[in-house]
C-alpha cells in the first residue's frame, strides 16, 4: 500500500459506512481499532497486511478519528494471537472470500502462463495481475514468499514451453546459420569468404560514423541476418517486452555461455536477438540514408560559401542606392552613365552589387547544384542500388505513390550509363521533382526534345524521399522508428473509445470541447483587455496602421530580496559533515532507500551474495556516474577486482534497472521532504537540455550549431528543489518538444506533473495542443515575446478587445478542429499509452508535412491554447516569475553536472549507444542521491529551533539541496559498508502524518 494519502483519497477508500460501523462497534477495547484497520485494509487491497508497518499511519489516524479513539492504541493490537485469526476469518466471511488451497496454486500457474506471462515477465507487473485475479476469484492470496515462488514457478513453466515451441519452428538451415555465428568467432580463416563473414560481436555493434563505409557495413549485417531465414511469423504473437528480455540476456552473455545452453534455449535466445537486431539495423540504415542525403546538400553549400567568402563583399543599403540611381536617371534621361551615376554610386560599388547578385541568386544555386551532382555521381551513388535492393519503401497516401514509382524506376536503371531515361519510359514528375529543380531535371536533347536527366532525377527523388521519411509519409517494413504510422496508433481505439476519452478527461462531443475552449478563450482575452491599461510592466506598442501590427514589450523583473542566511547554513553543513566523500553519499543513500535491490540480473538466476552484490553495484554506479571508469575505481581501497565490477556492469546495470532506481530515490526525496522547510509538494517541473562532448563514431553524436563542437544532448526534467525525475539522451538535432512530452509521460515517479516550464525551443503550437490533450499545462519562457500574436475566438469580433487590437490576428478555424477532433484524441492516446516512441509519433507533425489535416487541426488547437497562455503570461508577473524560477532550477542542475561527471574531461568516451545512455542515467542517479542526502542534512540542521527561526521567507524560497561545497568526489576510492554518515532524523522525516 502506498505511504502518502491525500484527504480526498482517504474519504474515498477508508470512510466507515453505517453497516460497517455496526459490525465494528461489536468489538471492544484496542481490538476495535485493530479490527477496523484490518477490515478497511482488506477492503482496499483484497488481502491482509503482513506486518503492522505495512499500514500507513495516515490511514490508522483517519480510521481512529472516525471511531473517536487514540491511534496509538493500534500498537497494542495482538498480531499473532487467536483474536487476529478470528478477525481475519470474520472479515473473509463478510466479503465472501476464502483461503487459498494447493489446487489454487496449479490453477493460478496455468492462468499466469496463458494470460499474463506472454506480455511481460517483470515481477511487479505479474504480481499485480496475480493479486487482481485473486480478488476477482475472491480468494485470499497466500503469503508473499509463496506468491514469489508461484510466480517464479509459472515463469519457468512458461519459458520451458516457449523455448520448445520456438525451437520446433526453426529449420535446420536456420539453426546451422546461428551456430556458425557463435562457433567460428575465434577461428577466422584467411579465405575471402571468411574475411567477409561477420562475427557475433560485430553483429551486436552499433553503426559507425556517417559515411558510405558504414552504410555498406550495415547492409552486410542486415543481409547476414536475412540469410538466417528466420520465419516471418516466428514472434508475431509475442510481446516486445518478452523479446527485449531475451535480447538483453543474449547480449550480456559471452560466447561460451551461449554455447553451453541446451539447443531449445540457445536457438530461441539467438533468434529473439537477431529478430530485434534486424529491426535496429534497418532503423540505423534509414537514419544513415537521411543524414547522408542531408550531408550532400550541406557540404555543397558549405564549399560554395567558403569559396565565395573571400571574394564577396556585401553591399549595404541597396534599396537606398537603387532609389538614388533611379532619381538621377529620371532627372538626366539623356546623360552619360559615367557622368550621371558614378558620382552617386561608385564603379567599385556597382561591381560589388553585380558580384553579390551572382553569388546569391540563380548563379549561386547553380554552383551548389554542380557540386551536389559531382559528389553524388562520383561517390554517394554507389549506395543507392544496394539500399533499394535491401529496403522496401511504402506509403499509405496516394499523393506520395509517385515517389515510390520513382524509386522503382531508379532501381531499374541503376546499371545504365545513359544520360537520359529512354523516351518510351514513363517518368513520374509531379510529386517527385521540386519546382526549383525542374529546369535541372528536364533538359533538351540535341533535337530540342524534352528529356529527363537521370542523375539529376535521382538526386531530386532522394531529397524528396528524405523529407517524406522524416514525417513518415513514406515508411519501411521491418523498421521500428519508420514503420507504418498506422501501427503507432492504438489498434483497439474504436472499441475503447469511451475509456480513452475518459482517461484524457475530454468530452466525446467535439462541440462541447470547442464550446469550453471558446468560453475560456473569451474570458482570457477579456481579462487581459481590461487589465492591460493598468499593467505598468507590459506595453503594447504600435508600428504602422491597422490591426496586428503591434509588438509586445515586457519590463524586466524587479530584483527580489537577497537570502541572507543561506551562506551560514552551508557553512554549518560544511562544519558538521566536512569533505564528505561522494562515494559515501551514494552508499548512504542506498543504505537508506535500498535502490540496489531493484537491479535484477539479465541472467536466468542470481548466485552472488546480496551484500557483495550491493557493494559492487555501488562501486560500478559511482564509476559510471562520475565517468571515472570501472578500471580506476577497481584500484581503490575496497577489495573488489576489475573483472568482478565488469561482470556486474554487464549483467546487472541496464537502462530499465537504472530508471527503476532513479524513480525509487526520487520517491524517497518527495516522501521525506518536510513541508515546514520545503513547502507543499509540487506538481510542476522544468525541462531543458545540456550538451555533453562525446565520441563521434556513431549516429547519435552530432555537431551542435549553437554550442559548437560535436556531442550529444541530455534532456532533464527537474522538479522544484532540484529533484530530477527523468533524463534522456538525445542527438543535437532531435526535437525538444518530443523530449518534453516523453519525460512528463514516462517519469514513473509518484509525482504528478501538471505544469511544465520550458524555454522557447521546447515549445510549438503542436506542443501546446498535445499538452492540453494530455492534461498538463505547457508554460514556456518566450524569447521572441515582442512578435507574439493573439487569435480571435470567433469571426465578427473585429471591434472586440479594443486594448489588444494591435496584437490581434485572424479568428480560429473551429471547423478544422471539429473535423479532426477524434484523430487528435487518437494520437494523444497513442502518446499516453506509449504504443510507439514519442518522437516517432510527433514526426508526423512537422513543417515538412503541412498538408496533413490532423497536423493543421493540432496547429489550430495549439493557437487556441497558446492564446490563452499568453493572456495569463502577459497579465500576471507572478506567472512570468514562476516560469523563470522554474527554469533557473534546471540551470542549477546543469551546473552540478560538471562537478560530478568529472572523469575524462566530462566527455562521454564511448561510441556504443547503450553505454552512452548508461553513463547519463548513472550520472542522474548519483546526482539525485546527492540531493537526497543533502535534503536530510539540511533538515537535520533546521530541525533545531534556533536555525529554523533564523530562516527568512527569502532564505526558504532560495533554499536548494543541490549544494556540493562540503562534498569531495576525488581522491582514493574507499568504501566501507559498515561506516555511516551521521545524520540525525526527525520522525516526520520518515512519514509525515496528515493533519485534519
Amino acid at each position: 500500500m502506498k505511504r502518502n494519502w491525500e484527504l480526498d483519497e482517504l474519504i474515498d477508500h477508508f470512510i466507515l459506512m453505517p453497516d460497517e460501523q455496526e459490525l465494528i462497534q461489536l468489538k471492544r477495547g484496542n481490538t476495535k481499532l485493530g479490527f477496523a484497520v484490518m477490515f478497511k485494509f482488506f477492503q482496499y487491497e483484497a488481502r491482509f497486511p503482513h506486518t503492522k508497518g505495512e499500514i500507513p499511519k495516515t490511514v490508522i489516524e483517519y480510521i481512529a478519528k472516525q471511531l473517536e479513539m487514540n491511534p496509538d492504541i493500534f500498537s497494542e493490537y495482538d498480531w499473532n494471537g487467536r483474536t487476529i485469526t478470528y478477525h481475519r476469518s470474520e472479515i473473509r466471511t463478510y466479503f465472501g472470500f476464502r483461503e487459498a488451497t494447493l489446487q489454487d496454486v496449479d490453477l493460478m500457474t496455468d492462468w499466469l502462463c496463458k494470460h499474463v506471462l506472454y506480455h511481460s515477465h517483470e515481477f511487479n507487473y505479474v504480481e499485480d495481475k496475480l493479486y487482481q485475479q485473486y480478488r476477482e476469484l475472491k480468494i485470499e492470496p497466500p503469503t508473499p514468499d509463496r506468491v514469489e515462488r508461484l510466480i517464479r514457478s509459472a515463469t519457468y513453466s512458461y519459458e520451458d514451453q516457449f523455448f520448445t515451441s520456438i525451437y520446433q519452428r526453426l529449420s535446420s538451415q536456420t539453426c546451422e546459420g546461428l551456430d556458425r555465428l557463435i562457433n567460428h568467432l575465434e577461428k577466422v580463416d584467411d579465405t575471402s569468404e571468411a574475411k567477409e563473414a561477420f562475427t557475433f560481436y560485430e553483429l551486436k555493434s552499433d553503426p559507425g560514423r556517417i559515411g558510405l563505409e558504414t552504410v555498406f557495413k550495415e547492409l552486410h549485417k542486415l543481409q547476414t541476418i536475412k540469410d538466417l531465414q528466420l520465419p516471418i511469423d516466428l514472434f508475431s504473437d509475442i510481446s516486445p517486452n518478452i523479446l527485449k528480455k531475451y535480447r538483453k540476456r543474449t547480449a550480456t552473455e559471452d560466447i561460451r555461455e551461449l554455447r553451453r545452453h541446451p539447443p531449445q534455449i540457445r536457438y530461441t535466445l539467438l533468434s529473439s536477438f537477431f529478430w530485434l537486431r534486424r529491426t535496429e539495423i534497418t532503423d540505423g540504415l534509414i537514419e544513415l540514408l537521411i543524414q547522408i542525403i542531408h550531408r550532400i546538400n550541406v557540404r555543397a553549400e558549405r564549399k560554395v560559401d567558403k569559396e565565395l567568402i573571400h571574394s564577396l563583399r556585401k553591399v549595404n543599403g541597396k534599396n537606398n542606392l537603387l532609389f538614388q540611381m533611379a532619381e538621377q536617371a529620371l532627372h538626366n534621361p539623356d546623360g552619360i552613365i559615367r557622368d550621371v551615376l558614378y558620382p552617386i554610386v561608385s564603379e567599385e560599388t556597382l561591381k560589388d552589387l553585380v558580384k553579390e547578385f551572382k553569388h546569391t541568386g540563380p548563379a549561386y544555386k547553380q554552383k551548389v547544384y554542380t557540386i551536389i551532382r559531382s559528389s553524388y555521381s562520383s561517390h554517394y551513388r554507389r549506395m543507392v542500388p544496394r539500399i533499394l535492393d535491401m529496403l522496401e519503401f511504402c506509403s499509405n497516401n496516394e499523393a506520395h505513390h509517385p515517389v515510390i514509382e520513382a524509386l522503382e524506376l531508379i532501381k531499374k536503371y541503376t546499371t545504365s550509363n545513359a544520360h537520359f531515361f529512354p523516351k518510351s519510359q514513363q517518368v513520374p514528375l509531379d510529386g517527385v521533382i521540386r519546382p526549383s529543380w525542374r529546369h535541372l531535371v528536364v533538359e533538351q536533347d540535341d533535337s530540342g526534345e524534352e528529356r529527363i536527366n537521370r542523375i539529376n532525377y535521382e538526386i531530386s527523388t532522394l531529397q524528396v524521399l528524405r523529407d517524406k521519411l522524416r514525417c513518415k509519409e513514406i515508411w519501411v517494413p521491418g523498421s521500428e522508428r519508420y514503420r507504418n504510422p498506422d501501427e503507432d496508433l492504438p489498434q483497439d481505439f474504436e472499441l475503447r473509445r469511451e475509456e480513452n476519452y475518459k482517461a484524457l478527461k475530454k468530452p466525446i462531443s467535439p462541440d462541447k470541447f470547442i464550446a469550453n475552449l471558446k468560453e475560456e478563450m473569451r474570458k482570457a482575452l477579456n481579462k487581459l483587455d481590461q487589465g492591460i491599461p493598468k499593467n505598468n510592466k507590459v506595453r503594447i506598442l504600435t508600428k504602422g496602421k491597422g490591426n496586428g501590427n503591434g509588438r509586445i514589450s515586457i519590463s524586466p523583473f524587479d530584483p527580489v530580496p537577497e537570502p541572507v542566511n543561506l551562506s551560514r547554513l552551508k557553512a554549518e553543513i560544511m562544519k558538521r559533515w566536512p569533505m564528505t566523500s561522494l562515494l559515501d553519499i551514494l552508499k548512504e543513500a542506498d543504505l537508506r532507500v535500498n535502490f540496489t535491490e531493484l537491479f535484477k540480473t539479465a541472467a536466468s538466476r542470481e548466485a552472488i551474495n546480496t551484500e557483495i552484490l550491493q557493494k559492487r553495484l555501488i562501486l560500478c554506479l559511482y564509476g559510471l556516474g562520475t565517468n571515472a571508469g570501472l578500471k580506476r575505481i577497481s584500484n581503490g581501497e575496497h577489495g573488489e577486482k576489475y573483472k568482478d565490477l565488469l561482470y556486474i556492469r554487464r549483467k546487472y546495470i541496464d537502462k530499465d534497472n537504472l530508471r527503476n532506481a532513479i524513480a525509487e530515490i526520487v520517491n524517497a526525496i518527495l516522501r521525506n521532504k518536510m513541508t515546514d522547510i520545503w513547502g507543499e509538494g509540487t506538481t510542476s517541473c522544468a525541462s531543458d537540455s545540456k550538451k555533453f562532448g562525446a565520441w563521434d563514431q556513431n549516429l547519435m553524436t552530432e555537431w551542435h550549431i549553437r554550442y559548437r563542437g560535436r556531442g550529444v544532448m541530455i534532456y532533464w526534467h527537474v522538479a522544484k528543489h532540484s529533484t530530477c525525475i527523468y533524463s534522456q539522451l538525445k542527438s543535437c538535432s532531435s526535437s525538444e518538444v518530443a523530449s518534453m512530452i516523453e519525460g512528463v509521460l514516462k517519469h514513473c515517479t509518484s509525482m504528478e506533473v501538471e505544469k511544465n516550464y520550458v524555454d522557447s525551443h521546447g515549445q510549438s503550437e503542436v506542443a501546446f495542443a498535445f499538452c492540453h490533450l494530455l492534461g498538463f499545462q505547457l508554460m514556456p519562457r518566450l524569447k521572441a515575446i515582442h512578435s507574439q500574436k493573439l487569435y480571435r475566438p470567433d469571426s465578427g469580433m473585429s471591434d472586440a478587445f479594443p486594448n489588444l487590437q494591435p496584437i490581434l490576428t485572424r479568428p480560429i478555424n473551429w471547423e478544422l478542429i471539429r473535423q479532426q477532433y477524434d484523430q487528435m484524441i487518437k494520437y494523444a492516446t497513442a502518446l499516453r499509452l506509449g504504443t510507439a516512441e514519442t518522437e516517432a509519433i510527433l514526426k508526423r507533425f512537422t513543417r515538412s508535412n503541412l498538408k496533413h489535416p490532423t497536423y493543421q487541426a493540432l496547429s489550430e488547437l495549439g493557437k487556441v491554447i497558446k492564446t490563452i497562455f499568453l493572456c495569463d503570461y502577459l497579465g500576471s508577473e507572478d506567472i512570468r516569475r514562476e516560469i523563470n524560477e522554474g527554469l533557473n532550477v534546471v540551470e542549477n542542475w546543469n551546473s552540478a553536472n560538471g562537478f560530478i561527471f568529472y572523469g575524462k574531461g566530462g566527455e562521454i568516451s564511448t561510441n556504443r549507444l547503450e553505454d552512452q545512455e548508461i553513463a547519463v542515467l548513472s550520472l542522474h542517479l548519483l546526482q539525485n542521491c546527492l540531493v537526497y542526502i543533502n535534503t536530510l542534512m539540511i533538515e537535520s540542521v533546521l530541525s533545531e529551533k534556533k536555525w529554523l527561526d533564523m530562516m527568512t521567507p527569502e532564505d526558504l524560497r532560495a533554499l536548494s539541496p543541490l549544494i556540493y561545497s562540503h562534498v569531495n568526489p576525488y581522491g582514493i576510492f574507499k568504501l566501507d559498508m559498515m561506516e555511516r554518515i551521521p545524520i540525525e532524523e526527525r520522525q516526520s522525516e520518515i512519514e509525515n502524518p496528515l493533519h485534519f
